[in-house]
């Protein structure tokens, strides 16, 4: 079948999904990720400082404002949406990312900035519970990481076509690093993530699946199986979802103490330009689609949490690596792999707690992982702040990297309670 055709046959919105994500990758690829953090960083030096503050902490206090805010209405938005039609808790979303963009556009100094971070928080907490319910409503169960692993490399292209387009917008505007080059930068990914906030007008809960997006779980006890067996399905039904958003936790909390200030590292360590570090993030973003597609396909043989293992495992070797600041030759391929490799495990991991997790209760699990890597994530950016302090990266490359090995315990005690998928969709 060609991908025209297994497209079409796609439930209408998994196909808004993908233009969603594709149209929000693409504008946070261009705005929010590098671009951001160096703009705070020059905001910073050029006043010298703020509120005492050295400028990588800055950095980090403006990642937690997002965070705060996430968390403040990610749990309200998560119960919602079980209780109410998604879609219009979709509606809602939509309506308070375009007020955060507008502020981000219009931002001039540091406190407007935090503003528009802080509503930020917001459309991304209300959004994600209902977003990723809808779409897991709209999938069968089984059969869901085959659809997470495309979404994510489309995702993951759109985030790198960003940087790609910034190439060019910093050779017309000037490869330095300038407030004022950074800030028309990022009016182009603004306007582009202002679009991407209108698709969600039109997802729809009647387009929706039956029975056949219930929890795999849900669909055993239905069918008749017997006491016993029911018994060992309710326990595991239970440890899953606990294991793996534990998981996600422990990683995030590594993850957002380091990925915020790789910009910051590149610029203070290795003296790179924009054009470079604009190229290091697009490679990144497309190695980390095509790897998730390759760990979804070995996964099939191989087991989902058995690859989930094996892949951040691999990346947590990386980050090791870097924080002996190794030659940018081999800088270079270490971040790139740390970076494809760690991603890889999402969408595996989603499809697992999307699989084991009854309907009427995916509002309230996706707002866990949308904790996991919105409150822990953007809260220990925080700590990465203070930890680096006057670039003192690899410190907290160091203890990011034992957060992850840590946060890989859970998934070794997963693997016996997951089975393979039912096919290679």
């Amino acid at each position: 079948m060609s991908i025209r055709a297994g497209f079409k046959e796609l439930n209408p919105n998994v196909k808004l999904a993908f233009v969603f994500e594709a149209l929000q990758s693409f504008g946070r690829g261009i705005w929010m990720g590098n671009i951001l953090s160096l703009y705070i960083i020059l905001f910073s030096e050029n006043a010298n400082g703020i509120f005492g503050l050295t400028s990588n902490e800055l950095l980090g206090i403006t990642a937690g404002i997002s965070g705060i805010s996430m968390t403040l209405f990610v749990f309200p938005a998560g119960y919602l949406a079980d209780k109410f039609p998604r879609d219009r808790m979709l509606k809602l979303a939509a309506l308070i990312g375009i007020i955060a963009m507008g502020f981000l556009a219009v931002a001039g100094n540091i406190i407007l900035i935090m503003i528009a971070l802080f509503l930020w928080g917001i459309f991304q907490g209300v959004t994600r519970p209902a977003f990723e319910s809808i779409l897991a409503d709209s999938l069968p169960s089984g059969y869901r990481s085959g659809i997470y692993s495309q979404i994510h490399l489309v995702r993951q292209f759109a985030m790198a076509s960003g940087p790609f387009l910034n190439v060019l917008l910093f050779l017309f505007f000037g490869d330095f690093w300038e407030i004022s080059i950074l800030k028309t930068v990022m009016l182009v990914g603004i306007i582009i993530s202002l679009f991407s906030t209108l698709i969600l007008f039109l997802f729809r809960d009647d387009r929706s699946m039956g029975d056949d997006s219930e929890s795999i779980y849900e669909n055993q006890k239905n069918n008749g199986t017997d006491l016993q067996i029911n018994d060992k399905l309710n326990r595991n039904k239970r440890k899953i979802p606990i294991l793996l958003v534990t998981s996600n936790i422990i990683i995030g909390i590594g993850a957002g103490m380091t990925i915020k200030f790789f910009p910051v590292f590149f610029r203070s360590i290795y003296s790179l330009q924009p054009i470079a570090v604009q190229l290091i993030m697009g490679f990144t973003a497309i190695f980390t689609g095509l790897t998730a597609i390759i760990a979804q396909k070995f996964s099939l043989t191989r087991g989902r949490a058995e690859m989930i293992f094996t892949v951040q495992i691999i990346a947590t070797s990386c980050l090791v690596l870097i924080s002996f600041y190794p030659a940018l030759y081999l800088l270079v391929p270490l971040f790139i792999l740390r970076g494809s490799f760690m991603n890889a495990a999402q969408p595996l991991s989603r499809s697992i707690l999307m699989d084991v997790v009854p309907k009427r209760h995916r509002g309230k699990w996706n707002s866990l992982e949308t904790i996991a890597w919105g409150l822990f994530w953007n809260a220990s950016a925080v700590i990465g702040g203070f930890l680096i302090g006057n670039n003192n990266f690899r410190l907290c490359f160091v203890i990011t990297s034992a957060i992850y090995f840590v946060g890989t315990i859970p998934i070794l005690l997963l693997i016996p309670l997951v089975h393979k998928e039912k096919n290679a969709r």
